[in-house]
């Protein structure tokens, strides 16, 4: 078995996701309310304990280097794997509203476009890991839509605002896994000759900076200057990304109509239905200015009359 990018195995590994996805649905669909959430909580954990259980497997249980480093919670999808869990039981709507939808768009363009297993140089000797990623980043799409699918969860146009408020939240607890695996020596966060401007190791959320990353330029083109330019000191001046605050206009301006596009899927009736409302009462807004008008305009002729 070798992945590549749309060779037998690249769809083989997209049937079973979506096939895995469909034999749930079905699964779950005549169940109670209360068994679909233990099951789903319990598919959540047990994505959980197979980030740890990864330790045994290669290429972690041949370099124990690389599993100190890969443990930790070092991008998005591995946040969300840790995260899911708690966001699950939370009563927050906000939160699940984060769940969905970063987790479909992330768990759906990590399989259409299986980065990890593509850079594996033996795929052949590192199968396990390929089916452990595969379980992960299927888990991040499967839970939230199933969730909402069976009405677990209601999503709602007008808190679209809040995925990438909650998405830039989850970017600094990567942050702090990151600043922790360096202070405590796990990893070295930065390195080479001049760090300040060596982003260093793991930097696949691009906090740290946009990197060599062709695709990033539609992220940096919104990037204020004041975030990507060395204020003070000997670089004053110079290009520098300050990390996390680069982030904060592009994910705000992208992801923002993504969400709402999204919503509107499930809670299109209530927009409609708002829309409606707003119009009708912008409109008698602007009857009752153009009738005021026109009275005060009636008032100011019967007055000149009288004079």
């Amino acid at each position: 078995m070798e992945i590549q990018m749309f060779n037998i195995w690249y769809f083989v590994a997209l049937i079973l996701s979506f096939g895995g996805f469909v034999g749930l649905y079905f699964l779950l669909r005549n169940k109670s309310p209360k068994f679909q959430k233990i099951f789903l909580f319990c598919f959540l954990l047990f994505g959980l304990l197979l980030h740890f259980l990864k330790a045994f497997i290669p290429p972690y249980s041949t370099d124990i280097s690389r599993w100190y480093r890969d443990s930790w919670f070092v991008n998005i999808c591995g946040a969300n794997i840790f995260l899911f869990p708690f966001f699950f039981l939370s009563k927050s709507d906000k939160l699940k509203d984060y769940m969905f939808y970063i987790g479909v768009l992330s768990g759906l363009v990590s399989i259409l476009y299986p980065l990890e297993p593509l850079q594996k140089t033996n795929q052949a000797a590192e199968w396990l890991d390929i089916v452990r990623f595969y379980i992960h980043h299927n888990m991040l799409w499967y839970v939230p839509l199933l969730m909402v699918l069976f009405k677990l969860h209601k999503l709602s146009y007008k808190r679209v605002i809040y995925a990438p408020i909650c998405l830039l939240g989850v970017m600094l607890f990567i942050m702090i896994n990151q600043v922790l695996q360096s202070e405590l020596g796990f990893v070295p966060l930065r390195g080479g000759d001049d760090s300040l401007f060596d982003i260093g190791y793991k930097n696949s959320s691009l906090i740290w900076g946009p990197g060599n990353e062709s695709f990033a330029v539609i992220l940096t083109a919104l990037c204020p200057k004041i975030f990507k330019t060395v204020p003070v000191g000997a670089h004053a001046g110079e290009e520098k990304y300050l990390p996390w605050f680069w982030m904060i206009v592009p994910v705000m301006v992208y992801l923002t109509p993504i969400c709402f596009l999204i919503s509107l899927i499930w809670d299109h009736k209530n927009f409609k239905n708002d829309y409606i409302t707003i119009w009708q009462k912008t409109k008698l807004f602007f009857n009752n200015l153009k009738t005021k008008s026109n009275k005060n305009k009636e008032n100011s002729q019967e007055k000149q009359s009288k004079n």
